[in-house]
């Protein structure tokens, strides 16, 4: 396996749409920075940690990147998965994770797993982002049960400001409206002079470009053994969410892009934003949406967005410490009804039960274990089996019996899970002299099947009934002809 690190410099990647790239580029990295400092509120670390975390994955991934326009950054999917180790290890195993992360993210972009994407069903990705949605608004509760009437009532104004901004006539477009209900909030409360939690009761903001460092941790087998486990799920959800982001920007620009470097890309910017003070993340579905319908198409914008958030951050701090809580959870009430997939219930009566069945094992999995990746894998199991019993149902058979010759037409797929019904289609006690089976509508699909078909042979021969099977297409002869003790 030849192992190399792409960075993509190629000019009409980066400046064949400069000026709406840097424009749209602008508005995410505004954008950005409350959504990076709700989800370090959600991990339990200071805001300077998703703030770095947000600037190094979007510069890194400009670059490394297999996906022009995409915005990545730290997000709730990954937010989620980092509560408990924070809580119980603290910030510098969190850092070594994020690397860990990283590296193997890298090593499944070299092994091409982007390529398992396709044994996911709609259901499951239904289900993942139900749960998704639900986790972050669970993951509000804590904040709102500390707030008072007022607290309430500014959750409630954010709420208004998020939803009704965007209608107000060409300014509404231009400016995304979690950043007005920040300004709004922030000046309201400046102006009664609330007493409130604010951004600053969180911890500290950043005043200096992100440095390196190394995780402060023994390294050894018992913190391998702690940060291990995390790593895994993270970078499960990480890679899931960004192949789903980069199905959803491939429909909307029309464009394709490199799956396989795209999970090269996010573990190269995990690990830079691991050694540089920075929790892991991944492709953001919202904010890649916003990018593009923007009109972004290169990478420049993806580039301008991280280096645009850092410098408000770095120049701004004074003003971001008095962003009350109240605005963040409004945000992230908005986020998590966004991320909710409503179709998926509104037409619940309109799908298939086993597909309904997989979306609500998925969601029920997941808010049980807190486990996107869990969730996801038992979904992708349930969808499995659930064709599989499909498939099974649809092998049928037709008899007829003409000059004491019985004929059999078989239709439908043969294989591991079908082949005891396959064989229960055929009487071999009857008194007749010979039997044909038609398999031209048929498939023999493995081992098992061939070996149940020798089988039906062998009974009916041992009868001194003749058997004629005639039909087989070229795929399933090549298989009966290789594993086949007879010869049909």
């Amino acid at each position: 396996m030849k192992i190399n690190v792409v960075i993509s410099l190629k000019k009409e990647e980066w400046f064949s749409n400069i000026r709406t790239d840097v424009l749209a580029g602008l508005v995410v990295g505004l954008a950005l920075i409350p959504e990076s400092i709700a989800f370090s509120a959600i991990a339990g670390v200071d805001p300077q940690v998703g703030l770095y975390a947000s600037f190094c994955i979007a510069v890194t991934i400009a670059f490394f990147g297999g996906r022009s326009a995409m915005i990545s950054a730290a997000t709730g999917a990954m937010a989620l998965l980092m509560i408990t180790l924070v809580k119980d290890h603290g910030l510098q195993y969190l850092l070594a994770t994020t690397v860990l992360t990283g590296i193997i993210q890298v090593i499944a972009g070299y092994f091409k797993v982007a390529k398992l994407m396709r044994f996911i069903s709609q259901s499951v990705v239904y289900g993942f982002v139900n749960a998704l949605a639900i986790l972050i608004f669970a993951a509000q509760l804590p904040e709102l049960n500390k707030m008072d009437s007022l607290g309430y009532l500014f959750v409630g104004l954010g709420l208004a400001v998020v939803y009704l901004f965007p209608y107000i006539p060409k300014i509404g477009k231009l400016i995304p409206s979690p950043l007005i209900c920040i300004i709004v909030l922030s000046l309201v409360a400046l102006f009664l002079g609330a007493d409130m939690r604010t951004v600053s009761d969180l911890g500290h903001f950043p005043d200096t470009l992100p440095i390196f460092l190394i995780p402060d941790i023994p390294l050894n087998l018992e913190t391998l053994r702690i940060i291990f486990p995390y790593a895994v799920t993270l970078a499960t959800v990480g890679l899931l969410e960004t192949m789903m982001t980069t199905t959803i920007v491939n429909e909307v620009t029309g464009t394709e892009g490199d799956r396989h470097q795209e999970c090269r890309g996010q573990g190269y910017a995990n690990i830079v934003s691991g050694f540089m003070g920075g929790m892991a993340g991944c492709a953001m579905i919202g904010q890649s949406i916003i990018n593009v319908s923007s009109g972004a198409r290169t990478r420049l914008s993806t580039l301008t967005a991280g280096v645009f958030l850092l410098c408000l951050v770095v120049f701004l701090k004074d003003w971001l410490a008095y962003i009350p809580m109240a605005a963040l959870v409004a945000i992230m009430i908005m986020v998590s009804f966004t991320t909710f997939n409503w179709d998926s219930v509104r037409n619940f009566s309109k799908h298939p039960k086993q597909s309904n069945l997989v979306m609500l094992a998925v969601v029920i999995v997941v808010l049980a274990t807190h486990n996107l990746a869990l969730g996801v894998l038992l979904g992708v199991l349930l969808s499995a089996l659930f064709l599989i019993n499909k498939l099974e149902r649809e092998v049928k058979v037709q008899s007829e019996l003409i000059n004491n010759i019985r004929y059999y037409s078989i239709s439908g797929q043969i294989f591991f899970s079908s082949s005891d019904k396959f064989f229960q289609f055929f009487d071999f006690k009857e008194n007749i002299s010979k039997v044909e089976i038609d398999l031209t509508h048929a498939h023999i699909w493995d081992i098992t099947s061939v070996n149940m078909l020798n089988n039906v042979v062998q009974k009916f021969k041992a009868q001194n009934i003749e058997v004629n099977i005639i039909g087989l297409n070229e795929a399933s002869s090549t298989l009966v002809d290789r594993y086949s003790s007879n010869s049909f």
